[in-house]
């Protein structure tokens, strides 16, 4: 597992210190540079429990190394969590250490500062050049196909759903009881395919990003990394934070970007696009699809 860099200072440090302690000592610290993943996620007692000592033992390791007490020594671990760096199972469980505590708030503020951290950092690495040049390719193609698969699909589906309250070239893939690859099947030069993944890539969406260039498409793509292999085979790449002291990806900056992009095809379309969405919404008021506010 990939630690950052505090909490390997602090495994380091407890190596370094290692025959230096008493032997009930030196268990605990073995345990914990055996799994080093637990700390982050478990109480004092659940450590001790598990190295086989006393809860003061375990406290008594981490003032060896430097800190005030256990509390202190598992905070780098519990940054590790936080920051990504850890496997999903890894933080669902402190996601449930963190309610036994009561301590919520904390939850609360990690999760607030996240969705606002994964935004600015997303639009501060994107230009509203890269994005002009990605609507231009949109509005000037004869269909757009939006490829998301677990979580993104709904991602995919939602920007597909609210361009087709204006334009109709659009088509959220995967379709039900379809592949992303049939679905494209017919697709060619002058087409888009808009594909999200993250890590960890699904497999689906590499393959259909290299089928849709390879038929000629235009690919708009969107990951976490300019390491993504759907980044490396795009005309036009976005790269996303998803960072969240969650067990699964945030999709905040996604949708944002998303929502962004559209924008910059409204932007770009002709004028009857205005007379397109009036007509939209005044059919569903006819049909009765509004509540009507007394």
């Amino acid at each position: 597992m990939k630690q950052t860099n505090v909490s390997s200072i602090v495994l380091e440090r407890l190596a370094d210190e290692l025959g230096d302690l008493t032997p009930e000592t030196r268990k605990a610290a073995t345990y914990v540079l055996e799994n080093p993943r637990d700390v982050g996620v478990s109480t004092v007692r659940e450590i001790a429990e598990a190295a086989n000592v006393k809860p003061n033992t375990v406290v008594r390791m981490a003032r060896q190394v430097g800190f005030e007490g256990y509390e202190d020594f598992r905070e780098p671990f519990r940054e590790a969590i936080r920051s990504g760096s850890v496997d999903f199972p890894d933080r669902a469980r402190w996601l449930q250490e963190i309610r036994k505590t009561g301590d919520l708030g904390g939850l609360y503020a990690d999760m607030v500062q996240g969705a606002l951290l994964n935004i600015e950092n997303t639009f501060a690495n994107t230009s509203a050049e890269q994005l002009e040049a990605a609507a231009k390719a949109i509005w000037n193609c004869e269909h757009v196909y939006t490829l998301g698969v677990g979580v993104n699909h709904s991602n995919a589906s939602n920007f597909a759903y609210l361009a087709s309250t204006s334009m109709v070239q659009f088509h959220a893939i995967p379709r039900s009881g379809s592949t992303a690859t049939d679905d494209m099947a017919y697709a060619g030069e002058n087409d888009v395919l808009i594909a999200i993944t993250c890590k960890p890539y699904r497999r689906e969406v590499v393959e259909a990003v290299k089928i849709a260039k390879s038929q000629g498409m235009t690919i708009v793509a969107i990951s976490d990394s300019p390491a993504s292999p759907i980044i490396r085979d795009a005309d036009h790449g976005f790269v996303i934070a998803t960072d969240t002291p969650q067990f699964f990806p945030s999709s905040v900056a996604t949708i944002a970007l998303l929502e962004t992009l559209l924008s910059f095809v409204v932007a770009h379309a002709s004028d009857s696009i205005v007379t397109r969405v009036e007509k939209f919404h005044s059919r569903r008021r006819a049909l009765g699809m509004y509540e009507v506010e007394d």
